[in-house]
């Protein structure tokens, strides 16, 4: 788990005042807040708030994270509705990453739903991607 003062992997601030709220059980505000969560949690290899945020109709029972993949940076490329006055949102990324030393890019458009008034991840649309 990262400190509160270190950068957080979203590129948001400070991992205490951004994603660390969130991993803290801290509801997000919106559905890129909790898309910029779920990255974070990828990078530091959080399952339990992957588990915890993703929606009961979709998550899965368990969940393994690949060990060879490090998390680089984010790129929010589109928010669609998701706000605090909203019931469902997306957002669009694209998420770079090393997999045994290999450069990578996952590009996807997440659909997000509040459930009982916090939001969760449903499910996504990956595209193949170009780095950029």
């Amino acid at each position: 788990m990262a400190n509160d003062d270190d950068p957080c992997p979203c590129g948001g601030g400070t991992y205490g005042a951004c994603c660390g709220r969130a991993h803290r059980s801290e509801p997000a505000a919106t559905a890129e807040a909790l898309m910029r969560s779920r990255y974070s949690a990828f990078a530091l290899r959080d399952a339990d708030h992957l588990l915890r945020t993703w929606h009961p109709d979709t998550r899965p029972d368990t969940l393994d994270l690949p060990t060879g993949r490090r998390w680089t940076r984010l790129r929010v490329l589109a928010t669609e509705r998701g706000g605090a006055d909203d019931t469902e949102g997306t957002v669009e990324f694209r998420a770079h990453f090393r997999d045994r030393g290999e450069p990578g890019v996952l590009s996807e458009r997440s659909r997000f739903e509040r459930v009982d008034g916090a939001w969760h991840y449903v499910d996504g649309d990956v595209h193949p991607s170009q780095s950029s």
